[in-house]
């Protein structure tokens, strides 16, 4: 595993014209003639990293494969101070971060101070609790708690937005739940990221979306889907699944291209497979090589 990793991040260097693995300033990495970026990392996508690894070790792998800029999914039982100094020691900010839905619901002033403390430029959520399939009453209550969040987050500075998941795009009368969901939230204090993932897998288009909501997709997650892999509204599907970007279902060029039309503002490489470690350097080099 540690040979095939160090041979993909040469070749990435290689690819950026680089001859170590710091292959770029600026968070130049992953980007292209073609593909801007920026590009940053979900940290989640190495929790298994974390445990097993500790944050340093974990962080420097980060910072080798010439990322800057990450988004959060927790501090790993470290003050939000002292992780942000950590990732700072590691040339790393954190541009967003992920909390969860039932502390949006029920004390959104804690997020947004521990917000702060970590210098996010936006907090967001990525699960809707809810019981069965989600329904009317969920969505309803998700905008209302998304709407107040977001009132306090913007008190901060910080933008509060929210993580596509799949389940949302059950049909509702003339469109889906997701559809729902944006009309009830306050486009000033609700913004959007999509996952481009978990709008395929429930058969969706991800142009159209970006197509349909426009600047309110603010952040995108790059995840792309094993070939051959059918999709549902459940909102879940196999880790294994993730598979390095440029050799799944989805069309980048087209959705890299409507994504820069909508105003993206940046992207994060999301892989949950158990390979992660390995496949984010190849995800990397196909992203600075992608036409559109």
């Amino acid at each position: 595993m540690k040979a095939i990793y160090n041979i993909s991040l040469i070749a990435l260097g290689l690819v950026l014209g680089s001859s170590n693995t710091s292959f770029a300033a600026d968070n130049g990495v992953g980007t292209g003639k073609d593909f801007k970026g920026p590009v940053g990392l979900q940290l989640y996508s190495l929790r298994g990293e974390f445990a097993s690894q500790g944050v340093p070790k974990t962080l420097q792998t980060v910072e080798d494969y010439g990322i800057r800029l990450v988004e959060t999914a927790g501090t790993y039982n470290l003050s939000p101070e002292r992780f942000t100094e950590m990732l700072k020691e590691h040339k790393l900010k954190a541009i967003s971060g992920h909390f969860s839905f039932d502390k949006y619901r029920d004390d959104p002033e804690s997020i947004a101070k521990e917000a702060k403390a970590l210098g996010l430029k936006f907090a967001g959520c990525a699960w809707i609790s809810h019981q069965g399939d989600f329904d009317e009453a969920d969505a309803l209550e998700a905008a209302r708690v998304f709407n107040h969040a977001g009132e306090v987050l913007a008190k901060e500075g910080i933008q509060f937005f929210y993580h596509c998941h799949g389940y949302e795009f059950i049909p509702y009368k003339d469109g889906t739940l997701f559809d729902l969901l944006a009309e009830k939230t306050d486009p000033k204090h609700v913004a959007f990221e999509m996952d481009v993932y978990w709008v395929i897998h429930p058969g969706q288009d991800p142009v159209k979306w970006f197509e349909k909501l426009g600047s309110r997709w603010q952040l995108v997650h790059l995840k792309d889907k094993r070939k051959g892999v059918a999709g549902d509204q459940t909102g879940g599907s196999d880790v294994k699944n993730d598979v390095t970007i440029g050799t799944g279902q989805v069309d980048w060029s087209a959705v890299l291209a409507a994504a820069k039309k909508a105003g993206v503002k940046y992207y994060f490489i999301e892989d949950e497979s158990p390979w992660a470690a390995t496949q984010i350097p190849e995800s990397l080099k196909y992203l600075s090589s992608v036409k559109f």
